[in-house]
């Protein structure tokens, strides 16, 4: 385990992994790759299919979806005895279920059948990409203030 975290390492850096690989497949769904000729560098072509960046945003989506339910079960059975989370850590886990939240409505959306009007489609979309956004803010301003921590260990009095 690193010595930050309860994580073991190999889930953390899987979580970077994840949150970088969804936001460049997300940023791929609005064709700012092909518009801006990014994909025409030369290994980046693939930014441009949105069939293929499309579904590695939801496998994507699927496996963070995991490793957020595994994280959230030891939460509630251990850790939240043993932690508890710093401010930076609390927030970026509210932004994180405002992107679940946001995200399982765009896949509803996306459903044969289903629509919804426009203007609710705008909400929820930029909503969803706001959230992206400020969620990345927040990963910075923890590297940038050295508290990447999402919990740290009890002190004993601090109850």
């Amino acid at each position: 385990m690193s010595s930050n975290t309860s994580l073991p390492r190999w889930q953390a850096r899987l979580y970077t992994f994840l949150a970088t690989m969804l936001a460049v497949t997300g940023l791929a769904q609005m064709p700012i790759f092909k518009r801006y000729y990014i994909a025409d560098l030369p290994g980046l072509g693939w930014l441009a299919d949105f069939y293929l960046t499309h579904k590695l945003h939801y496998m994507g989506a699927a496996l963070l979806l995991g490793l957020f339910s595994y994280v959230t079960v030891r939460w509630l059975r251990q850790w939240n005895r043993e932690l508890r989370l710093t401010a930076l850590g609390g927030l970026r886990v509210a932004l994180l279920v405002g992107i679940v939240l946001t995200g399982a409505m765009r896949m509803y959306k996306n459903q044969p059948g289903v629509s919804f009007d426009p203007l609710t489609t705008m909400i929820v979309d930029w909503t969803h990409l706001g959230l992206a956004v400020l969620l990345g803010l927040a990963a910075l301003a923890a590297v940038a203030t050295k508290r990447k921590a999402y919990a740290v260990r009890r002190t004993p009095n601090a109850e």
